[in-house]
């Protein structure tokens, strides 16, 4: 069917010098400067890289390097904090941020400022740049968010134009191929052909043609005369080259014949067309119950393939019925196929005479049907509207709304398996006339935003009357872009629907369940040369992230308080581009408190004999550090019956002693002045214990204490916490579990052998490493301050040049913790 019969469909659907040089040269030494002092930071030569980039700095003009002397200033303060030398790190980077706000990748900055600050002690200071460094933080995550975040739905958007590759279906003829929909393994469409000389000299069918509904019974089998790819480029598929090169190579069959003539497809004989359109069985007449002398289609199906909704002129198989105007407008019919007839054809209830109804689309559980009509009451020329099936009838249609409808034309609807609507409209900006737009629904109601399919589905003329799957991985749509005639398209989806892969992640307390905020979030990609990012959740414990499709990630969450948690996700076995969601529960760390053990009574053990008829707890308080006994300390025994506490001081013995009495739990606890409490739980004795005295020896830090952490191993030149290490490190877990309000300086410690300036450097490597895993193990940063010694505090005599053992040089290799605080 022809351009001009086409418009006329439409309209009846819906009426109806020197110093010059000399300048150069002190810059371009300068830069040399600054180029060896890079190097010598990329290097991790930080001693050598401090003393050039010191030069540098006293050297060059500052006002026409402020980029340059802004990063070499934080590389300067960065060097000093890895060598361990924190009061100078705090110096050069009070100097960096005094006169100037640090932005992009110098954000981190105020970061490494605020550990330095907690390193010197100066905890409220570190605080707030600290919450600074969030603050900013945040910001830069959320502009770079921006750009691809929709605010209405809070999905990531698109970074690139979808790529399509487009296929002129061979079906298409000179008439109108439109409207396409899936019904079976197979495709009904609309096509017009021209009519019999007796219609059209009754006027009937439109004025000398009508449309009909035809059936593919196998997509997958249909051909295409023409691809078109991404990239615009047109060319035939290689079996119809092949043929056109064999009939022009064998000129003994190149010959006209009487049996001649046009074919389009290529599909069990394709369509042959010599005098009209006749048709072979690949292409038939989807049902002549169906076709009638008027206009049919469009049409979709229930989700049994056994009832349709379709499209027809004012007719009823009998005679025509027009409007109060004379219009023949366009209704919605029924029909359910029985012995493999369509029969018990019937109308909907909200159609009329006055106005069209058509272009019908069904929901996936066939609950809503979506057309589109010219009904009093709409936003613009055409509407789409819903009406809902409710025990087996159609409610009152209701208009879905200016945020989908215009005061132009929108029509064409279509629901994919998801319930997501595309239609196409002429009232909305887009390329061409009708330009096909693509909607999400929950229920049928709009759930924004409207968004406009990518060239090459839209172009600058007629797009519409599409229908794909949920995914849009490909589908089938009508245009009008090649000599105005309307044809099939087939498409392919070569590309992600969105540049990135979205996905939200929410943190909560495992415990609460509320969401947990200000939980930094590592993200690491697989590959080289990805960078990872970090980002912080918001109050409502999210972050959105929009992820390279094809890759593994893994995301590690850290939180003051929290046992870190790493979590993998990868898009490699994704095959749709729906955004996801991961729901990562957070755990505090369980709070340690010893319960102490019946054990039985060790003849000369130093202790006075007692009667071991009766319950009873002694045991000795000691320094952990030394382990000698305590003088003064104050041990508390409550009964957890009656409430009832009593109380003993020790002496220069450092022992204590209390009765117990049965089948009741207690709580003991030892204290003093400068020394952490020592809190034991004590479970009720029974009448059947066998042993009913308890050893009960009590070990308490004090302020200042240093207490070495054996078995702290690394690898040569590295500073990774290994496998045998994090036992004992899990020893220290516990006991800053066991008291909250312990505050240490972790100091790791290297042998004299080497370089004095990288064993420091090294040294405070390893001491971060040793913060790090109590973080990881829900240890709040804010109570531990890493330090390097190096070489400086050695054990014995193996210094430089000194002839030592490699047990000697291993003594001097050792982690230790210091307590800054304890209650």
């Amino acid at each position: 069917m022809g351009t001009c019969i086409l418009k006329r469909w439409r309209k009846l659907l819906f009426t109806c010098g020197l110093v010059f040089c000399m300048v150069g040269f002190c810059d371009a030494q300068s830069d040399t400067l600054l180029q060896q002092a890079n190097r010598q930071y990329t290097l991790k030569a930080y001693g050598r890289a401090i003393e050039l980039y010191t030069q540098w700095l006293a050297e060059s003009p500052g006002k026409l390097m402020a980029e340059q002397r802004i990063m070499a200033q934080a590389n300067l303060a960065h060097c000093y904090k890895l060598m361990g030398d924190l009061k100078k790190a705090e110096r050069a980077y009070q100097e960096l941020t005094a006169t100037t706000e640090l932005t992009g990748a110098q954000i981190e900055s105020y970061l490494q400022y605020a550990q330095t600050l907690a390193g010197n002690g100066k905890y409220s200071e570190s605080q707030v740049l600290f919450d600074k460094y969030k603050k900013l933080k945040e910001k830069t995550v959320e502009a770079e968010r921006s750009p691809f975040l929709d605010s209405a739905t809070g999905i990531i958007g698109k970074k690139t134009p979808t790529r399509y590759r487009l296929e002129v279906l061979a079906l298409n003829t000179s008439n109108a191929e439109f409207s396409p929909m899936y019904y079976r393994d197979g495709l009904v469409f609309v096509s017009g052909k021209k009519a019999s000389a007796a219609i059209e000299t009754a006027g009937k069918g439109g004025g000398g043609s009508y449309l009909d509904l035809f059936y593919v019974q196998d997509r997958q089998q249909l051909k295409a005369s023409q691809i078109i790819s991404a990239d615009g480029t047109v060319t035939k598929p290689v079996q119809a080259r092949n043929r056109k090169e064999r009939r022009a190579g064998n000129n003994q069959r190149s010959r006209a014949s009487a049996n001649d003539s046009r074919t389009i497809g290529g599909y069990d004989g394709g369509i042959n067309i010599s005098d009209g359109l006749r048709l072979s069985k690949g292409i038939q007449p989807f049902s002549r119950s169906i076709n009638s002398r008027y206009h049919e289609g469009p049409v979709t199906f229930f989700s049994d393939g056994y009832q349709m909704v379709f499209t027809r002129n004012n007719y009823d198989g009998r005679r025509v019925r027009q409007s109060t105007e004379g219009v023949t407008n366009l209704k919605l019919y029924t029909a359910s196929q029985q012995n493999g007839t369509w029969v018990n054809i019937e109308e909907l209830p909200f159609n009329s005479n006055d106005y069209s109804v058509g272009h019908p689309a069904l929901s996936k559980d066939d609950r809503l049907l979506f057309f589109a009509s010219d009904m009093p009451g709409g936003v613009g020329g055409t509407d789409l509207y819903v009406s809902r099936n409710e025990n087996g009838k159609w409610t009152k249609p209701v208009n879905l709304g200016k945020e989908i409808n215009t005061k132009g034309n929108d029509l064409f609807p279509f629901i994919d398996e998801r319930g997501n609507l595309y239609f196409a409209s002429d009232g909305r900006k887009g390329l061409g006339g009708l330009d096909i737009f693509y909607v999400p629904l929950v229920d049928g109601a709009f759930a924004g935003p409207v968004e406009h399919l990518d060239a090459p589905i839209n172009s600058d003329l007629d797009d519409f009357g599409m229908v794909t799957d949920g995914n849009r991985k490909g589908g089938y749509f009508s245009t009008n872009r090649q000599k105005g005639n309307d044809d099939i398209f087939r498409f392919v989806r070569e590309s992600s629907l969105y540049g990135c892969r979205n996905l939200t992640l929410r943190f909560y307390d495992e415990v609460t369940k509320q969401p947990v905020d200000s939980v930094v979030v590592d993200i690491k990609a697989r590959g080289e040369g990805r960078k990872d990012r970090t980002m912080v959740t918001r109050k409502d414990g999210l972050v959105q992230l929009c992820l390279e499709s094809n890759n593994d990630f893994i995301f590690r969450a850290s939180k003051d308080s929290y046992v870190t948690n790493t979590v993998g996700f990868s898009t490699n076995s994704l095959t749709d581009d729906s955004p996801s969601r991961l729901e990562i529960a957070l755990n505090q760390p369980p709070k340690i408190v010893d319960t102490v053990h019946y054990i039985p009574l060790q003849p000369n053990d130093g202790w006075d004999i007692v009667d071991s008829q009766k319950g009873r707890v002694r045991g000795t308080v000691m320094s952990e550090k030394d382990r000698k006994p305590i003088e003064g300390v104050t041990v508390n025994l409550k009964n957890d019956c009656d409430g009832v506490i009593r109380q003993i001081v020790t002496g220069v013995d450092g022992r204590y002693e209390f009765e117990l009495t049965e089948g009741c739990d207690y709580t003991l606890s030892a204290s003093k002045e400068r020394y952490g409490t020592n809190t034991s739980r004590i479970k009720k004795l029974t009448s059947r214990a066998t042993s009913k005295v308890l050893s009960a020896d009590l070990n308490m830090l004090r302020v200042g204490d240093i207490v070495q952490l054996d078995n702290i191993y690394y690898d040569l030149d590295k500073w990774t916490i290994r496998a045998d290490a994090s036992h004992e490190l899990d020893k220290l877990v516990a006991t800053m579990q066991k008291y909250p309000l312990l505050t240490v300086e972790l100091r790791s410690h290297t042998d004299s052998r080497g370089d004095a300036v990288y064993n420091r450097y090294l040294s405070a490597q390893r001491a971060n490493s040793v913060v790090s895993y109590l973080a990881s193990k829900g240890i709040s940063r804010k109570r531990m301050v890493a330090a390097g010694y190096g070489e400086s505090l050695l054990l014995n005599n193996c210094a430089n040049e000194v002839d030592c053992t490699e047990a000697e040089h291993q003594r001097n290799r050792r982690t230790e913790f210091k307590v800054l605080s304890i209650k």
